[in-house]
């Protein structure tokens, strides 16, 4: 089981953590997964709630709560491609409530969701939670800090059928809250292995608070067409910073809780497949965002905690790779947590400002929903826009949309060329997607 699973995942082996979490599940014991962003803890409870379903029981029988929609349809994805042939729904704010509801005319054995729309649903009773036996709560940590703690009260309340329950946690815990009814779990304890990613260099850059901006711009400009993610502790930081780089034409994109959701899924999306380089953030991209490696982080705003500031920088420098982490300070800017010996960029040059990257992403309107697949799409850009293979980049396909990387320069040509095309024998609209 365990081998086809990792097959169809293209992974060689489990990592430790997860044999771990496996191991412990096992004994049939509640078990809490601490370990860091990144480290893989999907599987350490999706293998373990799979090996749960029993396939003569029709109805949900293994809940996840996330505290973001982006983590919901990423374990979504995991648990599609591992291709264990049971069904998966995800509900979460943002997404017809209409289409959610029929979803469960015919249950998913596992639903993903986030605490608001799960009671939300359990309320108006949308679905039967009665065969519910696994509950994970991922990223538990992050869900009280974004204050859901009423709504998983709630949902808990509810599951009267529970026989195990997987808690994970990318933050060590002073104790475990009572309405999660955890009873003497196993705890998995990998937190300890990674602090700040042994290849990440630290770099401060000193400044004054009127001229911070300007400092940002010139560090954006130092570093060039590299990917990087700039972090802040509000969205109207994000704002403020975007509407200078939209003054200097530089292009970007920004992530933060007050987007619409297709608006944050494409700017994830045009940041995986590097037709945009620079990402605009709040700490909601530092947690478990299926973002690629970032070769640069730049802290605008310091978090007020040494956690966050990890989860920050574990966005880059993953698995190995090397990263830079630059901090923007005001002279008078102090943080417990920074250690005195960091060494100082110096922005005495002068930079050019960055090119666009050679990517840009063309949306198309057409995707799983009118059975339309990578390889249609490819077929079209090759055979009918005129491009090569080394000319396509990453392409997403969602439901009721695709979105392709393609080189900039053949942009104009392809939406030419492809004008009057059909995919699938339907007329679809083609165009850049902003």
């Amino acid at each position: 089981m365990h081998n086809k699973i990792l097959e169809n995942l293209k992974i060689t082996a489990l990592n430790d953590m997860q044999k771990a979490s496996i191991a412990a599940a096992e004994k049939g014991s509640d078990v809490i997964i601490l370990a860091p962003t990144g480290s893989g803890k999907t599987l350490g409870f999706l293998i373990p709630a799979l090996k749960n379903i029993d396939v003569q029981i029709a109805g949900v029988q293994v809940l996840v709560l996330v505290p973001s929609r982006e983590l919901a349809l990423q374990i979504e994805q995991v648990f599609k491609q591992m291709g264990t042939g049971f069904k998966v729904n995800c509900c979460y704010g943002g997404h017809a409530v209409r289409v959610e509801k029929n979803n469960f005319a015919e249950a998913p054995a596992v639903l993903i969701g986030t605490p608001g729309r799960i009671a939300y649903h359990l309320r108006h009773e949308n679905f039967d939670e009665s065969t519910i036996s696994t509950l994970v709560l991922d990223e538990f940590d992050k869900a009280l800090e974004f204050g859901f703690q009423e709504d998983m009260s709630y949902i808990i309340g509810k599951l009267l059928s529970l026989k195990q329950r997987l808690l994970t946690s990318a933050t060590q815990m002073e104790t475990i809250p009572a309405f999660t009814g955890v009873k003497n779990p196993i705890e998995i304890d990998f937190l300890k292995d990674i602090k700040v990613a042994p290849d990440l260099k630290l770099k401060k850059v000193m400044t004054t608070a009127e001229d911070k901006l300007d400092t940002l711009f010139k560090l954006i400009c130092k570093i060039g067409s590299k990917t990087t993610l700039i972090f802040c502790n509000h969205r109207e930081t994000v704002d403020r910073i975007s509407d200078l780089l939209i003054d200097k034409d530089l292009a970007h994109d920004i992530f933060h809780g007050g987007m619409e959701q297709d608006e944050r899924e494409r700017a994830l999306l045009k940041f995986r497949n590097g037709s945009i380089k620079i990402l605009i953030t709040t700490d909601l991209a530092s947690r478990g965002l299926d973002i690629p490696e970032i070769e640069y982080i730049i802290h605008y705003q310091l978090p007020y905690t040494e956690d966050a500031f990890l989860h920050r920088n574990g966005r880059t420098a993953r698995m190995n790779a090397k990263g830079t982490s630059y901090l923007i300070l005001a002279d008078d800017e102090k943080y417990p947590f920074l250690k005195n010996d960091i060494e100082t960029e110096s922005l005495k040059a002068s930079y050019t400002i960055p090119k666009d990257s050679d990517w840009q992403t063309i949306y198309i309107a057409a995707g799983k929903k009118d059975k339309v697949n990578k390889i249609d799409i490819v077929g079209l850009l090759l055979k009918k826009g005129g491009l090569q293979k080394e000319d396509v980049g990453l392409i997403e396909v969602k439901d009721q949309s695709s979105y392709v990387a393609i080189k900039r320069k053949m942009v104009g040509k392809v939406l030419s060329s492809l004008a009057d095309e059909r995919i699938k024998n339907k007329k679809v609209k083609i165009e850049v997607a902003m």
